[in-house]
């Protein structure tokens, strides 16, 4: 183990401190990149490498944490660490490939995105393969037959469908943008999917994603990311809104679409 206990315990009560904090400032800060790319925030760089840069420490530390305490867990522990890095897998190595246009990223969001996937890595991994109880998960048939776990794998891949999917509907219209000739800066609201509803589907789907992933963990560490997920994206969701509206407000009122969850915000 990294550290104590107690000292794993201090620093996940910090982090939901720490979340609640952030949900509040960004409904008065916007985190300058995407749609929202703002010039205070300092230098950038291309986002396919910015990307990179942020999400590729979680996989790398995850896998380091299992290397060198997981290799012996149970088998129902190593299931969930599947499923996590299956989504750090496409998110750090597979998404900035596939991202159109030459869009840039700025370095402290980078380095603020890198030291957070560095603690949350820490604390999902020190979970999995130190802290969690012997047979807290058992082996991977007896997860399979927990009603919880399978209500909350259900959660993670549909919620990981909806964001890939989300993500692909974008990267179309940018293409087609493109092919019309608009400016390389237009960002849009595509057609179908969870657009049907949202001007953020793809926040939506990655809420719901890591709340099954709490789900089906069952765990502080899972609950704590969860938390830091919707504290971040939801009023990153309502600015996106907002933006849309000063820059297609008719569309967005013909369409009726809220900002994340769907009939509700």
């Amino acid at each position: 183990m990294l550290f104590s206990y107690n000292t794993y315990l201090i620093i996940i009560a910090f982090m939901a401190l720490a979340a609640v904090a952030v949900f509040a400032t960004l409904y008065f800060v916007e985190a300058g990149y995407g749609i929202l790319l703002n010039s205070k925030w300092g230098k950038t760089i291309i986002s396919k490498i910015g990307w990179l840069i942020m999400e590729a420490p979680l996989f790398i530390v995850m896998a380091t944490l299992f290397f060198l305490y997981g290799r012996d867990a149970q088998s129902g522990n190593l299931l969930i660490f599947s499923l996590f890095m299956l989504h750090y897998l496409h998110r750090a190595f597979i998404y900035p490939i596939l991202i159109v246009g030459k869009g840039r990223m700025p370095l402290s969001i980078i380095s603020m995105g890198v030291f957070f996937n560095l603690v949350n890595g820490i604390l999902q991994g020190e979970w999995l393969f130190t802290y969690a109880p012997l047979n807290y998960y058992g082996e991977w048939l007896e997860l399979l037959a927990s009603p919880r776990f399978i209500a909350g794998v259900i959660l993670f891949i549909g919620g990981m469908a909806l964001n890939i999917d989300s993500d692909r509907r974008l990267r179309k219209a940018r293409r087609e943008g493109a092919q019309k000739g608009d400016n390389p800066g237009t960002h849009y609201i595509p057609q179908g999917g969870g657009f049907r509803y949202v001007t953020s589907p793809n926040y939506f789907g990655e809420i719901v994603e890591w709340c099954g992933f709490a789900l089906m963990s069952w765990s502080l560490p899972g609950v704590l990311f969860a938390l830091w997920t919707a504290a971040n994206l939801v009023p990153r969701a309502a600015s996106t809104w907002k933006r849309h509206k000063e820059q297609r407000g008719d569309e967005i009122k013909k369409r009726k679409l809220l900002r994340v969850f769907p009939y509700i915000y």
